[in-house]
């Protein structure tokens, strides 16, 4: 389990913020995660000489230097100067020495370039108070705490950074929606029970369970359920998505009608608990209701951070796309920070506080089973005046999508869940779509991969039945996806072992994309005479692109989670088959589409009510 904040520990527990001070805490300074795979340089870098570290102090060697210039050690002062009414920030810190010592609270901004705000050289045992107007840091920008010992070692801890409070602090919840991951969200919820201060800022914690392996059967989480008290409420449900597992958490707390702030957090992370405080805190200071966002590192590659700031394209249904060009993807945060505030539509529901009056004003999430619920709800609250911040230095580490294949029956609810954002959208573009859904399908009928056309095809035709098919939360959906797939025999991953002597086929580089669909179309002629390369060959995930597969008629490709491969034929009828389908669902969504949008706008604020939910939870 991770360790307990020594400062926080019974005994030393300090009074409720803003009640006696005034001044809010921020984030406190870490120095280490509560887990190995939390690289300690994601917190604080020693520089120079020796040293000893914990979670909440660090011993320096005589000689030694330290800094905080990291990705969890950063202040993220342009996103509070823009974004809260907070003008100045003050950092203090508990200095334990014998002698003197070196204290800087240094700023960059949006070039990275170095300069010195305020400095310290304590000579003895005491807190050292520094403090930075946040004035000089719109465009981007933050702040970090550098250490030296001078002739002898020196600890350093208990180090906050806090702002005057302007208003008293909201109440503050967290909702964890989980499904068969029951080591995963006990562990989770451990993490949380650990950080006392942490556990004194929350009023509710939900853990919704829709699973058939019950999380309150793990020892874990018997275990830490007393540190909440009757704080805690585990609920058990029919399992409704992730949509439905949030919701159930902002149902419950939007029904005392108080402003209680609602963590949304995913089950199987691996939890800073950190990020509560520092979410909370700064909705607590934003100039109007906003949804403030974490950020999301790799689990496997925990030093990499996905993305800080993310949108949508609703011609295509792509989601997870840059916002600018200084927006950050797949980033190495141990080579460089990134600098530039950048602003963002949406933000993931790993971790993500969604203000009280999010639900008040644009109601609840979407009955859509999963996938799209987080991106339909940011839009929708940015269309309604509540915009998405992503907050640097709050963060969790989560699966790399990387690994997720994308020939899943996830990939069913993912078009027709992005069909509906596109549909309840001001600019809805039918025609667009059909344009780019017709692509991507024909990629995958190129592709060899008959089920995920199937599972596409299936969606536009879920999408096409209209608001009705969300009558139940999407459970039908679901088990006549699952059924359906079980048709294609390249859905199924196999054991490498079972793969058979076969060479190796790398591919050639991309196409140009002027040439892609012309491309396309030369694959689809190809395919048609019968004109390809018998194989069977083996082809790497990375180099499974369509171009490149559809010249075979008979490859084993790696499935993306590495841990089998898929192995796919050539189909003159399935071809057939689905391309006959692609035509005639394309040429009734182009005459249906805009009908079938309009159904959803009407049914939305039906969908959305509480009524519908209470529904859903109660059957």
């Amino acid at each position: 389990m991770p360790d307990v904040d020594p400062a926080n520990s019974p005994g030393t527990r300090p009074l409720p913020e803003n009640e006696t001070t005034g001044r809010l805490v921020a984030q406190r300074t870490l120095f280490t995660g509560t887990s190995p795979v939390a690289n300690e340089e994601l917190y604080a870098v020693v520089e120079k000489g020796g040293s000893t570290r914990d979670r909440f102090s660090l011993n320096l060697h005589a000689g030694a230097k330290a800094h905080t210039n990291t990705f969890f050690g950063r202040f993220p002062a342009s996103y509070w100067q823009r974004w809260t009414t907070a003008t100045e920030v003050t950092a203090s810190v508990r200095v334990l020495s014998t002698t003197s010592c070196r204290v800087l609270l240094v700023a960059s901004d949006i070039g990275g370039h170095r300069r010195i705000v305020a400095a310290s050289s304590p000579d003895g045992q005491g807190t050292v108070a520094l403090t930075s107007s946040l004035d000089q840091f719109v465009d981007g920008g933050s702040l970090w705490l550098e250490f030296e010992a001078l002739d002898a070692e020196v600890t350093f801890d208990r180090i906050e950074w806090s702002v005057e409070a302007a208003a008293p602090s909201r109440p503050l919840a967290i909702a964890i929606c989980t499904f068969n991951r029951a080591d995963d969200c006990a562990n989770t919820v451990a993490a949380l029970a650990s950080d006392t201060r942490v556990v004194d800022q929350l009023d509710a914690v939900y853990v919704v369970d829709q699973g058939t392996d019950p999380v309150e059967d793990r020892e874990l989480f018997r275990k830490v359920v007393p540190t909440f008290g009757d704080r805690l409420h585990y609920l058990r449900q029919p399992n409704l998505g992730g949509a439905g597992g949030f919701t159930r958490g902002l149902f419950e707390v939007s029904a005392s009608g108080d402003d209680t702030d609602v963590i949304l957090m995913d089950d199987d992370i691996l939890c800073e608990p950190e990020t509560v405080l520092r979410l909370g805190a700064f909705a607590n200071c934003t100039t109007q209701p906003a949804i403030v966002g974490a950020e999301m590192l790799f689990l496997y590659s925990p030093n990499y951070l996905l993305a800080n700031a993310e949108r949508v394209d609703l011609t295509n249904l792509r989601r997870g796309l840059a916002t600018e060009k200084f927006s950050t993807h797949n980033h190495n945060l141990l080579k460089t920070l990134p600098e530039r505030r950048v602003d963002t539509q949406y933000n993931g529901w790993w971790s993500c506080l969604i203000p009280a009056e999010a639900v008040r004003r644009v109601g609840l999430p979407l009955p859509v089973f999963f996938q799209w619920d987080d991106v339909e709800f940011g839009l929708r609250c940015g269309r309604a005046g509540i915009p998405t911040i992503t907050l640097p230095g709050a963060a969790v580490w989560h699966a790399d999508f990387y690994w997720k294949d994308v020939d899943g029956f996830a990939h069913y609810f993912s078009t027709r869940n992005g069909l509906i954002t596109a549909a309840l959208d001001p600019g809805f573009a039918s025609s667009a779509l059909v344009k780019n859904l017709s692509r991507d399908i024909s990629r995958s009928i190129v592709s060899l991969q008959y089920g995920l056309a199937h599972t596409q095809l299936r969606a536009i035709e879920g999408f096409l039945e209209g608001p009705d098919a969300l009558a139940d939360g999407g459970q039908a959906a679901l088990a006549s996806i699952n059924a359906e797939r079980k048709r294609f025999a390249e859905t199924v991953t196999r054991r490498a072992s079972e793969l058979p002597p076969v060479p190796v086929r790398r591919a050639d580089p991309p196409p140009n994309p002027a040439l892609e669909d012309a491309i396309l179309a030369k694959r689809v002629v190809t395919q048609a005479r019968g004109r390809l390369e018998p194989g069977p060959v083996s082809i790497s995930f990375e180099d499974a692109q369509w171009w490149h597969v559809g010249r075979f008629a008979h490859v084993f490709v790696t499935d993306a989670s590495q841990s089998g491969v898929r192995e796919r034929r050539f189909d003159r009828e399935l071809a057939a088959e689905m391309t006959g389908r692609l035509v005639r669902v394309m040429k009734r969504f182009r005459a249906e589409a805009p009908d079938v949008a309009e159904a959803y706008r009407r049914a939305f604020p039906q969908l959305t009510s509480r009524e519908n939910w209470a529904r859903l939870y109660e059957n």
